[in-house]
């Protein structure tokens, strides 16, 4: 008895964790409240198979007690042995049509979905951006607009945005839980799918396959805002110069030390398609530093000088010469800068 007891409550308690962990997450990383298009329809998919689910299983209890209560041995019917059945023709039709029809239910709307998904009949008429993978960021290329970003994918809301994805080693998959379902990105051919998103709001974005050992710390941010202020971004990414003199004796010598040290060899400003490491044109404006650290100085400054010891496996470890504590604070100067939103006519010129 004391064993059975023990057990209950291992039992409770890991049922109470469990509980307690599946509520543990970031706003707008979940598919459980739609913010866009494919999410809704992802949502009413889980809906449905739910129901079904909670049918089923109410069902097989109730007669479950049915027969528990029904034909439990009775006191005096110890050597009591019940009528054996074999062969009921009318119950197997029964059991095998029922589930028949439930997988038809709900396979009919997932095909449905999965074909209205794959819709590319807007896509001409629609803003289109080349994604690519990466161990472990993202890199964004919009096809019209000549404007090259990584980290943060800047989208209107209440437009269709096709992404062509593709990597550059190995499988990665795209995934804003919040906005739409995810889709695997592959070396050898190009994806498409699109995002709708419905509200204005940073929707966290995560890899969905297995890429490496930072794979879990792969994150990206889908920020949607409204058109009007999507075409003034537009306007101020197209604006950069990356010639551009920054304020500061501190920045200046960031800048000169970002060169000296070859960092535009992997790392591009502007709209070049240099796509070794992370486009910098709007770094400064970014919500993230490495796609996890919040946007500081001095974070910044720990990932110059060690990046390794954030994300283990990115190719810029080693890449470039020992950076001193104080060189990258001067370079980090100079990328906190790289705020596009800030630009005015007259300073673009000069």
């Amino acid at each position: 008895m004391k064993g059975w007891m023990g057990k209950s409550k291992a039992l409770f308690l890991f049922t109470m964790l469990a509980l307690f962990l599946a509520g543990c997450g970031k706003e707008n990383l979940t598919a459980l409240e739609p913010k866009g298009y494919g999410a809704e329809r992802s949502m009413d998919l889980i809906i449905l198979t739910t129901l079904i689910m909670i049918g089923v299983f109410l069902v097989v209890m109730v007669i479950y007690v049915i027969a528990l209560i029904k034909f439990r041995r009775k006191k005096g019917q110890e050597d009591y042995i019940p009528k054996q059945i074999e062969g009921n023709h009318k119950l197997e039709t029964i059991w095998t049509v029922i589930p028949i029809i439930l997988v038809l239910i709900i396979a009919v709307p997932t095909v449905i979905a999965t074909f209205d998904l794959a819709d590319e009949s807007q896509a001409s008429t629609s803003l289109n951006v080349e994604v690519t993978g990466n161990q472990y960021w993202w890199h964004f290329n919009y096809e019209d607009e000549e404007i090259v970003t990584s980290q943060d994918l800047y989208i209107p809301a209440g437009e269709r945005v096709y992404l062509n994805m593709q990597s550059s080693d190995v499988i990665h998959s795209f995934w804003v839980p919040s906005i739409s379902g995810k889709m695997d990105v592959n070396p050898e051919n190009v994806n498409t799918m699109f995002l709708e998103a419905y509200e204005e709001g940073v929707y966290w974005g995560k890899c969905a396959e297995l890429c490496g050992p930072s794979h879990s710390l792969m994150d990206f941010k889908v920020i949607v805002v409204s058109p009007e202020e999507f075409d003034q971004w537009v306007s101020d990414m197209q604006n950069v110069d990356p010639e551009q003199v920054p304020e500061g004796a501190v920045a200046q010598q960031g800048q000169a030390l970002f060169e000296a040290n070859n960092c535009m060899a992997c790392h591009a400003i502007g709209s070049s398609p240099v796509a070794t490491g992370p486009n910098l044109t709007n770094f400064g404006d970014r919500s993230t530093v490495a796609g996890i650290l919040e946007p500081t100085k001095e974070n910044l400054v720990e990932w110059i000088v060690d990046p390794e010891s954030i994300k283990p496996g990115n190719k810029m470890t080693g890449a470039y010469p020992s950076i001193s504590e104080e060189e990258a604070n001067s370079i980090a100067e100079y990328l906190m800068q790289l705020k596009p939103s800030e630009i005015t006519p007259e300073s673009a010129g000069n």
